[in-house]
This record gives C-alpha cells, sequence and structure tokens, in this order.
C-alpha cells in the first residue's frame, strides 16, 4: 500500500484522493511541483533584491540639527531701560461734594409774598431770593424810630435843664441835692437813647431780612418756601451752592491713610466723565476712622473751572504718597533667580547674555523693582519666560 493510502479517507486532500484513484486505475500519481516553483520565485527575489539595493548612506549630522534653535520674542516681551519717575500711591474712593454751599434760612417771620428762583438758577452773591411781608416790620420800625426821637427830645431838656441848675449852683441859689438830681435825669435819658436806637437798627435789620438774599455766587440746588406761607425766622428756604471748586470726599483704609498727608497730590477719575483724569490736592485728614468701616476720611480739593462736575458723583482716587525721579527700574517679572543671585537676560545682538542685577525698592505694590547693575539703553526680557537661557539665539517678532 501506498503513503497515499495509509490515511484513512476521511482525512486525505482531494490531490491525495486523486492521486489515490490514478494509482488503482494504474496511472501515474502527479506530483506537487506548483509549490516548489512558487517557493523558488521567492527566493530569487528575495536574493536579488538584496545584491541590488543601493547601498545605504553615510551616518552624517544634517545642517538642520547643527543649526541653533532660534527663540522668538514678542515686542511686548522686551523692555528698553530708560531712567523713569517711579510713585507709590494711595487708592481712595468716594463722592464729589460743592466746595462752598450755603443753607439759606429765613431771618424774619411774616408770610411769603414771592419767590423769584428755582432749583438749577444761576444767582449772583446779593440776588433776590424771595420776599417776606414787610408791613409789620416796617410798622414795628417806625414804632421804634418815634420812641426813639420822643427820649431824645427827653434828653436834649434834661441837658438845658442841668445847665441852668449848674448855673443857678454857682450863684448859691441851688442846693446840691437839686444838682446831683439834673445829672441823674440826663444820665437816664441817654442810656433810654442808646437802647432806643439800638432797638431801631435792629427793626431796619429785620425790615431788610424781609428779602432774603443769596450769600454767595452759585446754583440753587433746593427751595423749600413757596408763595403765600407763614414762615418763622430760621425756616430752611434755599440751598445755594457753589461748584466752582469741589471737594472729593474720599476715604483710604486705616493702614493706608497713615501715608497720607495735607499737600499731597491726587489723580482722580470720576465716572461718567471718561478718558478724563482731574487733578485734586489732600487738604484734610481725618485722624479717627469710620467706626464699623475701619476707613479713614480724606478730603481733596479739585478745580472745577470747565464745570464738569456735579455734586453727588462717585470717584476713585490715586494719592501720590512718595515719588523718584531718574530711577532705573524694570517689571518684577524680569527678575531671575540662580544659585549665583538675581540677573536678568539682555538681548545682545542675536543672544541672550545673562546680566547680574542688584534689586532694591519696590513700586507699584511690588510690580516694578529698583535695579543696580543696568543702563540706558540695555533691553531685556521683561515676561516671566521661564524656557528661556543665557546663550539662547532670539529674534524679535512684531517690531
Amino acid at each position: 500500500m501506498t503513503q497515499v493510502h495509509a490515511k484513512p479517507g476521511w482525512a486525505q486532500s482531494r490531490f491525495e484522493k486523486e492521486n489515490a484513484r490514478r494509482i488503482a486505475n494504474g496511472e501515474k500519481p502527479k506530483r506537487r511541483i506548483l509549490r516548489w516553483v512558487v517557493l523558488g520565485v521567492i527566493v530569487v527575489g528575495a536574493v536579488g533584491f538584496v545584491l541590488l539595493r543601493p547601498p545605504a548612506p553615510e551616518p552624517g549630522v544634517s545642517s538642520e540639527d547643527t543649526a541653533p534653535v532660534v527663540k522668538q520674542l514678542l515686542a511686548s516681551e522686551i523692555v528698553e531701560i530708560a531712567p523713569t519717575t517711579l510713585s507709590q500711591t494711595v487708592k481712595v474712593t468716594g463722592t464729589l461734594v460743592p466746595g462752598q454751599q450755603s443753607a439759606v434760612a429765613s431771618m424774619a417771620s411774616g408770610r411769603v409774598l414771592s419767590v423769584t428762583v428755582r432749583p438749577g438758577d444761576t444767582v449772583a452773591q446779593g440776588a433776590v431770593l424771595a420776599e417776606i411781608d414787610r408791613a409789620t416790620l416796617a410798622l414795628q420800625v417806625n414804632q421804634q424810630r418815634a420812641t426813639a426821637e420822643a427820649t431824645r427830645l427827653q434828653l436834649a431838656s434834661a441837658r438845658q435843664q442841668l445847665e441852668r441848675t449848674e448855673e443857678l449852683a454857682r450863684q448859691g441859689l441851688a442846693s446840691p441835692s437839686t444838682l446831683e438830681q439834673a445829672r441823674t435825669s440826663v444820665a437816664t435819658f441817654a442810656a433810654n437813647l442808646t437802647g432806643l436806637e439800638s432797638a431801631v437798627e435792629s427793626a431796619e435789620i429785620a425790615l431788610d431780612n424781609a428779602t432774603v438774599r443769596s450769600p454767595l455766587d452759585g446754583v440753587v440746588s433746593v427751595r423749600s418756601v413757596e408763595p403765600g406761607q407763614t414762615i418763622s425766622a430760621g425756616t430752611p428756604l434755599f440751598t445755594v451752592v457753589n461748584l466752582d471748586a469741589m471737594e472729593f470726599d474720599a476715604s483710604a483704609s486705616v493702614n493706608s491713610s497713615a501715608l497720607v498727608k495735607p499737600g499731597q497730590s491726587v489723580g482722580i477719575t470720576v465716572t461718567g466723565i471718561e478718558g478724563r483724569t482731574f487733578t485734586g490736592s489732600v487738604t484734610r485728614v481725618n485722624p479717627v476712622a469710620i467706626s464699623g468701616t475701619r476707613a479713614v476720611p480724606i478730603y481733596v480739593s479739585i478745580e472745577n473751572t470747565e464745570g464738569l462736575l456735579r455734586g453727588g458723583m462717585f470717584a476713585t482716587g490715586y494719592i501720590t504718597v512718595a515719588e523718584k525721579r531718574d530711577a532705573i527700574a524694570l517689571p518684577a517679572t524680569a527678575l531671575f533667580e540662580d544659585a549665583d543671585g538675581s540677573f536678568v537676560l539682555v538681548l545682545d545682538n542675536g543672544t541672550l547674555v545673562r546680566k547680574p542685577v542688584t534689586p532694591s525698592a519696590e513700586w507699584d505694590r511690588g510690580r516694578v523693582r529698583e535695579v543696580e547693575g543696568l543702563a540706558a539703553g540695555d533691553v531685556v526680557v521683561a515676561a516671566a519666560l521661564t524656557t528661556l537661557a543665557a546663550g539662547d539665539a532670539y529674534e524679535v517678532l512684531g517690531n
């Protein structure tokens, strides 16, 4: 039996079954030549690829590998050193109030006959604001004047009587007591007349006060009276304000207020007036903080020559409490630190150079530092770029 028949029929492939049939019929079995042909072709192709492949280039370093990496810097990330003016400020907030304002009250009693102004009207000092009925006041003036005139006549008569008594006394015809009585009468009438003349002046002032006048140049902000009202002395009638000078009623924290002193300059921005900074001056500093707020009132005067400011506007101010001119300083972010100390990276003909510096005073709440070791014209990296190092090549973008 052949090897083909060594396998059971169920395990034979189609090729083996075909060969078994051929053998059974007395024919020659087929041989598996195709697989050897395919294997030979594969081997020949592999040998040819290996022999005919071009030689690999010798290892070397490309120009791209040898070129230095150029770090890119934005124009906003560098700064040129130049002498500058440094300042320390204290922030304050508050409202604006008129520098001059007067509450005008009635100094006379009576019925209001007329009111000549309304809120918003501009008035000059001495301008009439209202008129109070003068009839009763004029009558009182006349009565006081009449009483004073009667007393003046009595005083003149008493003085004539005194002169006669003194003449009689010189002749021995009048007793000393009579002379003394005449002198007392003159003194009494003189004193009475002085009092009555003062009463006349008082009545005349009351009559003049029946005309209510503005105590200052300004604008009427409040009117509390109408014609026909009956008022008494002391009744509030108007409020007049002068806006030529304003006062900034501000407040600062207790700690910051210790740095504020009268005379210091203040830059003020006002809500509602964009793009403008007004200049003021500290006039007073309250010695006591407002209870419950831990804030100290600060009073600042502001000129209002353009008339832009109004009472009640909210404002923010920065008080300059310290200043230094011609200082060499740079942003705190430009300072680097290593084992050798503080340094900056200076731009030098395409290469970053390490330059040691000595930091000193802090300004602008630590955002700016004075330094020693730099000169005007040095250009340094101002941003906190930790990927940079001395020796790096650079290029500046955005110039």
